[in-house]
């Protein structure tokens, strides 16, 4: 079974951004059986913010290593100022680009209002580009009225988590296909 991190980039636990996360998570294991770890930032611990990757906390160089170590990713950040969070980035800043080249990744994010929704194309997607990972062509973008409480609310963004989802699970599959690995349906 394909690894696949979930990685919500919100600072409090619950929040929008997990739900959003977990919601192309289910819709990903409705369509294949995955190995699912979802992350949340706080995971990482108080010790995240230091210059080198050598310098890590063990809970913060374990989420890295989980990064890397899987076969794809679904992502989401929440919206500060018309861009992801500082600390997203931070994060990725620690990865090995090498570790995410040609890695499966589904793109989300939330936000307060509909005047964010482009963070997703015009931020996410070029960082995930350097990385060379291959990219799900839908990305989700919810807004707190699109969401009722830690939950997609709205039909359109359900279509698009369902959207990406698919998207991701083709994804994997050639990936799987390439490097030989067998993949099976969900049941």
């Amino acid at each position: 079974m394909p690894r696949v991190v979930a990685f919500s980039a919100s600072a409090s636990r619950p929040s929008r951004t997990r739900g959003l996360v977990e919601a192309v998570a289910a819709d990903l294991a409705r369509l294949r059986r995955i190995d699912l770890t979802v992350c949340d930032l706080v995971d990482a611990g108080a010790g995240l913010v230091v210059a080198g990757r050598e310098e890590l906390p063990l809970p913060a160089r374990r989420l890295v290593e989980a990064i890397e170590e899987a076969d794809a990713l679904i992502v989401g950040t929440p919206v500060y100022q018309g861009s992801y969070a500082g600390l997203f980035k931070h994060v990725f800043d620690f990865v090995r680009p090498e570790a995410l080249a040609g890695k499966p990744v589904a793109l989300t994010a939330t936000g307060g209002g509909l005047r964010h929704a482009l963070v997703v194309e015009h931020s996410l997607r070029p960082l995930f580009g350097f990385f060379a990972a291959h990219i799900a062509p839908t990305s989700v973008y919810a807004c707190t009225a699109e969401m009722d409480q830690y939950r997609v609310a709205d039909a359109a963004v359900a279509e698009r988590v369902r959207a990406a989802a698919g998207e991701l699970a083709a994804l994997i599959e050639v990936g799987q296909a390439q490097t030989g690995r067998s993949s099976a349906p969900a049941a």
